[in-house]
């Protein structure tokens, strides 16, 4: 299995699934096989970015998780510097 990192875009353009920013996942660290499958994952864990809701609103169908226009997955190895991972932080 594999280790993936899954995240937002920065600066996407046009509708954002990530706005308002409340009630929504923005990141996961994920074991799959590959990206794929690590993306579906995502998908079936987000918040208010995907399911019925975001399906009539986002041009994505609701799935920015699943939509490498709106999401990024890396996966991550044991190669690189020493540091945090993820820190998934939002204050209002």
């Amino acid at each position: 299995m594999k280790i993936f990192h899954l995240f937002p875009k920065e600066n996407i353009e046009g509708e954002n699934p990530w706005s308002p920013w409340y009630d929504k996942a923005f990141g996961f660290v994920v074991r799959a096989e590959n990206e794929e499958e690590a993306r579906k994952l995502a998908n079936e864990e987000g918040g208010d970015e995907t399911g019925e809701i975001a399906h009539s609103v986002y041009r994505t169908g609701g799935n920015p998780w699943l939509d490498a226009n709106f999401s990024e997955c890396v996966e991550l190895t044991e190669e690189g510097d020493k540091g945090v991972i993820i820190r998934d932080f939002a204050s209002a």
